[in-house]
């Protein structure tokens, strides 16, 4: 074969790797019963294949799943939870791989749910955590994830939750928190009565605590707020009754994908930019489903006033110092029986040393006395 004809099959066998690479990105979502796949994704989809992009929608498991997938594939786009987008990349990847497309579309909620109405705000549950069964979506999941977070900035309150179980999906560990009244579940998603979700919590006298607390308000990264105090529907009116609102903290939804700089090819690199460009051009209105409640909640969906938020953070604070003394005495509690148990663990370490010695001689007069009747 020639040389010339070599080169031709090469640049064809190029050619067609960068077309089926073109053909293969993917927007990566998360459930197929999820916002994310159903909700925002086609609507992406189609404003990108108008301006000549090959992009299809692919299922995952979430937030933390579409950081990975966009690392191993950085021409592919993925939607993720600010919070864990940040606390997530920053910490497996601190290179910087990423870059974020948009982060004013949409927030998603943190849904603190119980049976147990003398929990009434956040302080109430970081005082009581140490008692509390936590019950969560699966792990590796957005909400997991959150839980994490929150567990981290809160170490004397919620960082003292001992009972943390994960199921095997959000619907599920709902329901089994539902069934006990000291037993909480915590789930990210966006506010929307119609939800199954919604109607199964309100269809089970589920109580909504609100996520509200000053330091979870204060969370930044590189001077973003990472959490903001919203009002949101959380079950539709009948007749002469009002829907119910929960008043909980709220973190932007964020499309992001690789950074241009990832590109090994120039020209892969140009259309990186140029898709990252056309995402930024399209207004946020076309993003958004045409029609339905979630459009319409969104637009009632508000932020809560600074006045407001200081008296929900201030309840919670009453609720912790309420609880002081008694998470004061679990504590001396607990140093105690750490301190009466700590002579015992040395004997059993010193019996366990000494039958450990023993054993050891044992062992080395059956040798010997093998050696000896080997050598007769």
């Amino acid at each position: 074969m020639s040389r010339m004809n070599i080169a031709i099959l090469t640049a064809a066998s190029l050619t067609l790797a960068l077309a089926n690479v073109a053909e293969a990105a993917k927007i990566h979502t998360g459930g197929a019963r999820g916002a994310y796949n159903g909700t925002f994704c086609p609507p992406l989809a189609k404003e990108l294949a108008r301006a000549k992009f090959k992009y299809s929608c692919a299922l995952s498991l979430g937030s933390s799943d579409n950081i990975n997938k966009v690392m191993q594939n950085p021409r592919d786009i993925g939607f993720a939870q600010f919070d864990v987008f940040t606390l997530h990349a920053a910490k497996q990847y601190p290179a910087e791989p990423f870059h974020v497309i948009r982060s004013d579309i949409a927030r998603e909620c943190l849904f603190m749910v119980t049976k147990n109405r003398n929990l009434t705000n956040f302080g109430d549950v970081a005082a009581r955590a140490g008692e509390l069964n936590f019950i969560l979506p699966p792990q590796g999941s957005g909400s997991a994830a959150t839980f994490d977070y929150l567990r981290k900035i809160d170490p004397d309150g919620l960082g003292r939750a001992i009972d943390v179980k994960y199921a095997e999906s959000t619907d599920i560990a709902l329901k089994q928190a539902l069934t006990s009244d000291n037993s909480v579940a915590l789930f990210v998603q966006f506010p929307d009565p119609n939800n199954d979700r919604f109607k199964m919590i309100a269809k089970e006298k589920g109580i909504f605590v609100p996520v509200i607390d000053r330091n979870i308000l204060r969370q930044q990264i590189d001077d973003q707020k990472i959490y903001y105090a919203q009002e949101t529907d959380v079950s539709h009116g009948k007749f002469w009754k009002k829907g119910a609102k929960v008043t909980t903290a709220c973190t932007p939804m964020v499309i992001f994908t690789g950074n241009p700089r990832l590109m090994s090819n120039g020209d892969m690199q140009l259309d990186h930019k140029d898709m990252i460009n056309t995402i930024n051009d399209i207004a946020a209105d076309k993003l958004l489903p045409k029609q339905g409640f979630f459009r319409k909640a969104w637009a009632k969906t508000r932020a809560l006033s600074a006045e407001a938020a200081e008296k929900m953070m201030e309840a919670a604070e009453k609720a912790r110092e309420k609880a002081a003394p008694m998470m004061q005495k679990a504590k001396d509690k607990a140093l105690e029986m750490k301190e009466k148990a700590a002579p015992m663990m040395e004997k059993a370490k010193e019996k366990a040393k000494e039958l450990g010695h023993k054993a050891m001689e044992k062992a080395r007069d059956i040798g010997d006395a093998a050696k000896e009747k080997m050598a007769q």
